[in-house]
């Protein structure tokens, strides 16, 4: 008898599923051919998911600085360490109790609502067994931030574009992020119908391009401006409408 419920009692133990083990996860997210997106654009939203299921394990927003911009911006060799103290970073605790494939998305910069874009990555979660170490888990995002403003001047409108990286650091004159190496673009729409495309020209620091296109076409336009990074590809672009 006494055998019997000790092999019962193993038994139900045996049959427990595994207890959950909080596990760190540190996200970190840079921008295309830049700095970390912590506060100076709003950060960056990090979603933890477990790939079966679709359960949210975690979810914020980076917080933090840029990082250092030497270290990063010379970084060489594979899996450089980019990462500083005040980095910006999402800091998670997770409960996994077996080795779990997991989704991670990341949108942003929040700071910047038009300019925000979306990216997907899978990693497995061990119990235990922190992502921390090095950069922690490193997502890049791409793009180009920017922010638009047109206004009609008779037949004429006048479009001035700040355009940034997505961590906010600037574009200027023979600086780190070259105002030379980008191109700056508007196109002007008619419904379905390109009406011109035209180059808008350095103005002012930081990253501010403009120009004056006609706009004598009768009924509703809209504005394409995007920006290129003419040695990286980097991109981005808004919609807005001609006023």
């Amino acid at each position: 008898m006494i055998i019997r419920t000790i092999m019962c009692i193993a038994g139900l133990v045996l049959a427990s599923p595994a207890a959950a083990e909080p596990t760190k996860v540190v996200v970190r997210v840079l921008s295309q051919d830049a700095k970390f997106i912590g506060d100076g654009t709003g950060g960056a939203r990090v979603t933890i998911r477990e790939a079966a299921s679709g359960k949210v394990l975690a979810h914020g927003i980076t917080k933090g600085g840029t990082g250092n911009t030497e270290r990063i911006m010379e970084a060489s060799g594979r899996s450089p360490l980019v990462q500083t103290a005040d980095a910006a970073s999402f800091n998670a605790i997770v409960d996994v109790s077996e080795p779990t494939l997991v989704d991670l998305e990341v949108e942003g910069p929040l700071g910047r609502p038009n300019s925000v874009v979306r990216v997907r990555s899978q990693r497995w979660i061990i119990p235990g067994e922190a992502i921390d170490a090095g950069n922690g888990w490193l997502v890049e995002l791409p793009g180009l931030a920017i922010t638009p403003r047109s206004v009609r001047e008779g037949d004429a409108l006048s479009i001035e574009a700040k355009v940034e990286l997505l961590c906010g650091c600037p574009i200027t004159p023979g600086g780190r992020w070259d105002a030379a190496d980008y191109q700056v673009k508007a196109v002007l729409w008619s419904g379905k119908k390109r009406i011109s495309t035209t180059p808008l020209t350095f103005r002012t620091s930081p990253g501010t391009y403009a120009s004056t296109i006609p706009a004598s076409t009768a009924g509703k336009l809209r504005l394409t401006i995007y920006a290129v990074n003419i040695k990286t590809g980097n991109a981005g672009v808004v919609h807005i409408p001609a006023s």
